[in-house]
């Protein structure tokens, strides 16, 4: 059965993670999405290797594991856009697609008569998501972003890390470009919104998306801390700001996490660990006084969980209901029973290396499975099929 964005066209103009987020996502929801890449060296992220894709004969091919990991599904052009006759084809594409996604720097679009105000004539239903580090307004609005950098100024790196005057202590990045894949996944809630209304009005939209407005709209929990409260968030380690008990606990064989939501679960996290008497200390009844006392109820805990081995703890916890588990390496992911279960990986043919591994879709459709058409497609792969399709070859 064909996805549910079937009859949905893409112009995805982006490159690097946010935007091809997007576009990948699309994708795998159905649409047809056309990737327009520079000739010769394509998308940035081709080359942001090791690792890269080894081919059939053991060599490596100039796949990095970057660019594979966002631009499944998507067929590849390549174009000058610089020049008159790559404008061309971008604006006939444009004429007769969806969606444009792209995340140039302010103005660059514009210059070679690609920016919205140029397509909207061509195309009125057009709905056009500009993805930028700042914003088209602001005084930043010019600058470039990378996703350390917006993690940094948005907040996220001072509430990450271990706090000051622990071991490791100090500000530290997610381990993912986390602001990228947000920014990609509000680029597709938006566009899909802008979508349901052109549905309704027959009219495209023009989406203004910043990276920093996404960081600072995913602080989340942290941002109405300091919102309410007036105290600036710091950082806490792996400890929750609000919530107690939710740590990483040392076992007698590894590391353990507890992830006690409520004052019941933690009545059975204390019976689990064999010191029911915590559950009725004043200091740890409610939530709120645990986080008060989070210092002396994580050494309680971490006197108990040391002496046994982190099974032992598993075995003894699951069965109440206290949500806990191990510290899983990626390798570990992929190999998790439940992981496995779900199908997160899945293998798809590829013209140089036989299969290319990749990261299954989370999404889950009874009506309307989610099918994986193409693998990430070689740098210009389909700019003859496209070319073709469009009527400026023959």
């Amino acid at each position: 059965m064909a996805g549910p964005l079937s009859h949905v066209k893409v112009l995805d103009l982006s490159r690097v993670m946010a935007g091809p987020w997007a576009g990948q996502m699309l994708a795998d929801l159905g649409a047809d999405v056309i990737k327009v890449e520079r000739p010769g060296s394509g998308d940035d992220t081709r080359s942001w290797g090791p690792p890269f894709l080894a081919a059939t004969d053991g060599s490596a091919t100039k796949e990095a594991g970057y660019f594979l990991s966002v631009n499944r599904g998507k067929r590849s052009v390549t174009l000058e856009l610089d020049q008159p006759e790559g404008q061309a084809v971008v604006r006939a594409l444009a004429a007769r697609s969806d969606i444009l996604l792209e995340n140039f720097k302010l103005g660059t679009l514009g210059r070679f008569g690609l920016g919205y105000d140029d397509l909207k004539p061509l195309n009125p239903g057009l709905i056009y998501c500009s993805i930028t580090g700042f914003g088209q307004t602001g005084p930043k609005a010019s600058q470039a972003a990378y996703d350390f950098l917006i993690q940094a100024m948005g907040g996220l790196m001072s509430v990450t890390g271990e706090r000051a005057g622990r071991p490791g202590g100090g500000p530290q990045k997610v381990g993912i470009p986390i602001v990228d894949i947000m920014t990609g996944m509000y680029a597709s809630v938006a566009v899909l919104a802008a979508l349901a209304r052109r549905g309704q009005t027959g009219e495209g939209d023009f989406i203004d998306l910043g990276m920093l407005d996404v960081q600072t709209g995913i602080l989340a929990n942290q941002a109405m801390n300091h919102l309410v409260s007036g105290r600036v968030p710091q950082r806490t380690g792996n400890a929750h700001p609000n919530i107690q008990p939710q740590d990483v606990f040392a076992c007698a064989d590894g590391d353990l996490v507890i992830v006690v939501g409520n004052d019941g679960q933690f009545v059975k996290l204390c019976q689990g660990l064999g010191v029911p008497s915590l559950a009725s200390d004043e200091r740890f009844v409610t939530n709120a006084a645990r986080v008060r006392h989070v210092d002396l109820l994580r050494d309680q805990i971490s006197q108990v969980m040391v002496g046994a081995p982190r099974q032992h703890w598993i075995d003894r916890l699951e069965p109440l209901g206290v949500p806990c588990g191990p510290i899983n390496t990626i390798d570990e992911v992929f190999a998790d029973p439940q992981v496995r279960h779900r199908g997160m990986r899945i293998d798809m043919p590829h013209p140089l290396a036989g299969s290319v591994p990749q990261v299954a879709n989370p999404i889950r459709f009874r009506a309307a499975p989610i099918e994986y058409r193409r693998a990430p497609p070689l740098l210009g792969e389909h700019t003859q099929e496209v070319l073709r399709e469009l009527g400026l070859i023959p």
